[in-house]
């Protein structure tokens, strides 16, 4: 009994790599995450508008042929007269699995898709913890890791380009 389940288990695992790219999340988890409030408590007494800043970055790491974790690192600052309200900072990860995928789609799996299942999970967890430090409730807003995506294709193809042109000029 326990040779056939093995044996199911070794022709599911050919079958799929047989009908294509497959795309699977293997876990999800906090890698980091820092909540301050340099100035608490006169912060809480402040009447004037505060000022927001997010900074979203992502990092990458192939940790075997077919799985990646992708950290989702979010920033967000508040600042009210120059003064920090408060810093929340969050860096989101999972791994991911990608199998089957030609180099150009598991580039853009790796920064679209991935940061998509990612997203949620910083967002709620920055709320919670904007929430926890005193202050009024705060929802990040949804993004279009897409157009994000699609914008850091266009300024690397432009980085390459004004690459070659001075080393073209370089040389003539």
């Amino acid at each position: 009994m326990t040779e056939e389940i093995q044996n199911d288990a070794e022709f599911g695992a050919t079958d799929a790599a047989e009908t294509g790219p497959s795309f699977t999340v293997e876990k999800i988890y906090v890698k980091d995450v820092s909540f301050e409030v340099p100035n608490a408590p006169a912060v809480f007494n402040d009447a004037t508008q505060p000022q927001l800043q997010m900074n979203l970055n992502q990092q990458v790491t192939r940790l075997n042929d077919a799985a990646f974790e992708v950290v989702l690192g979010v920033t967000l600052t508040c600042t009210t007269d120059d003064k920090p309200l408060y810093l929340a900072e969050v860096k989101q990860a999972g791994v991911f699995g990608l199998a089957g995928f030609d180099a150009q789609t598991l580039d853009a799996m790796l920064g679209t898709h991935c940061p998509n299942v990612l997203y949620p999970y910083a967002r709620q967890l920055i709320s919670d913890l904007i929430q926890s430090g005193g202050f009024p409730p705060f929802l990040l807003q949804p993004l279009n890791f897409e157009a994000l995506y699609a914008e850091g294709l266009r300024q690397r193809m432009g980085q390459a380009q004004d690459l070659e042109s001075s080393e073209a000029a370089g040389t003539a």
